[in-house]
């Protein structure tokens, strides 16, 4: 490399994090990191790597961070095992951020709520959806549970430069519409490869109007397009949030302006509508005019995508006063014990039970198709998570239509796939 290379933020923080100057898409790098994540599935994989390379302690207590969310409270005998394994493994390492049953939460509303993470870290957790803290402006990615098990020990991780793609964000949403749906509306123009091993990028003026709630939903589902990583650039709205609340100083990192894209896209916020992604890839966005009469079976309104204080606020306010449908079940489920405890101050499970929901404790549960909501053949399920493929939620012939909180609340009152304004 003869000369300085005009870098993105991603890259900024990857040359930061390796001792760079300067680093270049395609590189290899070797990374120092700043949080390494997993949670009750891939964590046992990533203690048995862990064991095997006979290392015998980790790199740092508090950069570590173990979540026991997937299958908990433990589904069956297996699952509990696993957070077992995974409590044995935090107590003899003596890891700070190890969170169980009472005091964890879905991994990804977690750790930024409890400022474990923070703009201009370096991030890796044995989970794909790892990328929901490029909102705060840090580079999150990714790993397979073997790349986690080393990284406890050694703080380190390789990485390849990645290439970059630009989202220059105008605009203000309209009422009811919500970062969900840009996502769903970014991925079904690109397509669930379009950013495939690439950093996506946003930055522009139309930040002001997206909340940081708004940011953590659209960074959660950049690995659904494929990328390596989200990102936003960082401004008063991510500083509001970070400031007081994180454990370690923000480091802020601008891209150069050459800055080099592969690609850009310029996204109005004014144009975007309701936008529901149809089975079976989220790519496969449609807007009310191509819906059609979709009756469904179940609603779920939650996880790590949309089970934020804010998610549950817009579902109560539709839901309340009003009844499910007959023959729809809706499963309400906060993503950490703070939200849930929000909620119950401001009388939001009042409004979720005597509507007809059922709430749950913070759990991924149905997301996965792994407890709390499984579907059977051929049912329909409306949902705020962030995957519909084949089987996802359950038997293979059920269907998930990935959506808004806004549309999936809509929906549970209607028992039909709906948009809010079908309720006024």
């Amino acid at each position: 490399m003869s000369k300085a290379y005009p870098m993105t933020m991603s890259q900024k923080i990857l040359a930061n994090a390796c001792g760079a100057d300067y680093v270049e898409p395609n590189q290899l790098i070797m990374a120092k990191l700043d949080m390494v994540l997993g949670n009750d599935i891939t964590t046992p994989v990533a203690i048995n790597a862990f064991k095997k390379a006979k290392f015998n302690k980790v790199f740092d207590k508090e950069k570590i961070s173990l979540v026991m969310d997937h299958f908990a409270p433990n589904k069956d005998i297996k699952a509990a095992t696993q957070s077992q394994q995974c409590r044995f493994f935090a107590n003899e390492y003596e890891i700070t951020n190890y969170f169980d049953v009472g005091n964890m939460g879905v991994e990804h509303a977690l750790l930024p709520e409890q400022g474990i993470v923070t703009t201009g870290d370096l991030i890796i957790g044995a989970d794909s959806h790892t990328c929901t803290y490029g909102a705060l402006g840090a580079f999150s990615t990714g790993v397979g549970s073997t790349d986690m098990g080393v990284a406890m020990a050694t703080g380190r991780a390789w990485f390849k430069v990645p290439q970059a793609m630009k989202f220059n964000i105008t605009g203000k949403l309209r009422p009811f519409v919500s970062g969900k749906d840009v996502i769903l509306h970014i991925i079904g123009k690109i397509g669930v490869d379009g950013a495939l091993y690439k950093s996506m990028e946003f930055d522009g003026p139309g930040l002001k109007n997206l909340t940081i709630d708004d940011r953590l939903c659209i960074a959660n589902m950049a690995i659904e397009a494929g990328a390596k990583n989200g990102i936003f650039a960082v401004d008063g709205i991510t500083l509001e949030y970070v400031n007081g609340r994180a454990k370690r100083e923000a480091r802020i990192f601008e891209a150069d302006e050459d800055a080099i894209y592969e690609q850009s896209f310029d996204i109005n916020l004014d144009e975007i509508t309701h936008t529901v992604a149809f089975p079976h890839l989220p790519e496969n966005a449609r807007t009310p005019s191509e819906w059609g009469e979709i009756k469904i079976d179940q609603v779920v309104i939650g996880s790590c995508t949309n089970g934020r204080f804010s998610d549950m606020k817009t579902a109560a306010e539709l839901l309340k006063g009003k009844k499910v449908a007959k023959n729809t079940r809706c499963i309400v489920i906060p993503a950490t014990q703070d939200i849930y405890l929000e909620c119950i101050k401001q009388g939001y499970l009042k409004t979720f039970i005597e509507a007809g929901c059922v709430v749950s404790t913070p759990t991924c549960g149905p997301c996965l198709g792994g407890h709390m909501g499984i579907l059977a053949a051929n049912e329909r399920c409306v949902s705020t998570t962030n995957r519909n493929f084949v089987g996802r939620m359950g038997h293979t012939t059920s269907e998930v239509y990935l959506a808004s909180p806004e549309v999936a609340a809509a929906s549970a009152l209607t028992g039909y796939l709906s948009a809010p304004s079908d309720l006024f």
